[in-house]
């Protein structure tokens, strides 16, 4: 199957990348709304999923054009790489959108340093338009983060925790799974962390109550729940 740059010889090529890039924004809508039905991600991540490719396409296309009629295959190939490794550029601890932001820049920036000024302008306006766009939507709602939650809760060193909270647990939690069990106190205490997914929404005060009279009144948060990962 030849490029759409071949099969549309005869057409402007400003005209055919901003195709490409169109093409490439659908393309990635619909990968990534079949990857949410099974997968559980920030809102954040899949708008970023669904833009990361047209950022990619925008300034492989433009680099091709620019060195079309000027260059081999080889150096081709390695000012894309170039291009490709300033991208690369990312946030430790950055969130999906924010690292989509930087992409944005570093890709309408290439493209406007390349002398393609309108189309960079044209990249920036829609990408921000877009952004803005898929944020209002809620079609990833069913996949968002938020439905569960981290229970911690602190016991003394006596108390037999494989136990001794299942009663209650199981009450008002649909699932439940101990993901750490950490010291603290200087090791006179146990800090338990569940995964846990409410029952009833509402009913995070009468789970806090009962487990309170279980573990002497110690301390006892409920916090959203993500996942220990530094990076995407």
């Amino acid at each position: 199957m030849d490029s759409l740059f071949n099969l549309l010889a005869e057409t402007n090529s400003y005209v055919v990348c901003l195709l490409v890039i169109g093409i490439t924004f659908v393309i990635g809508l619909v990968y990534t709304f079949i990857i949410s039905i099974k997968m559980r991600a920030t809102k954040g991540f899949f708008i970023t999923s669904i833009l990361m490719p047209m950022i990619v396409a925008s300034v492989i296309s433009m680099v091709s054009l620019f060195l079309d009629s000027a260059s081999t295959g080889a150096i081709r190939i390695a000012t894309i790489a170039v291009a490709l490794g300033l991208i690369r550029f990312r946030s430790v601890n950055g969130r999906a959108e924010e690292m989509l932001v930087l992409f944005g820049g570093v890709a309408f920036g290439l493209i406007g340093g390349l002398g393609y000024v309108v189309i960079a302008a044209i990249v920036a306006v829609a990408l921000s338009a877009l952004y803005v766009v898929l944020s209002s939507l809620s079609i990833w709602d069913h996949k968002r983060i938020g439905e569960e939650k981290l229970l911690k809760v602190t016991i003394p060193e006596d108390l037999n925790y494989n136990e001794a909270f299942d009663a209650i647990l199981k009450t008002h939690l649909k699932s439940y799974e101990l993901v750490e069990i950490k010291t603290t106190g200087m090791g006179s205490l146990f800090r338990l962390s569940y995964k846990v997914e409410l029952l009833v929404k509402d009913s995070e005060k009468t789970l806090i109550d009962e487990l309170r009279v279980k573990n002497s009144n110690l301390e006892i948060s409920l916090l959203p729940y993500v996942e220990n990962t530094k990076s995407l």
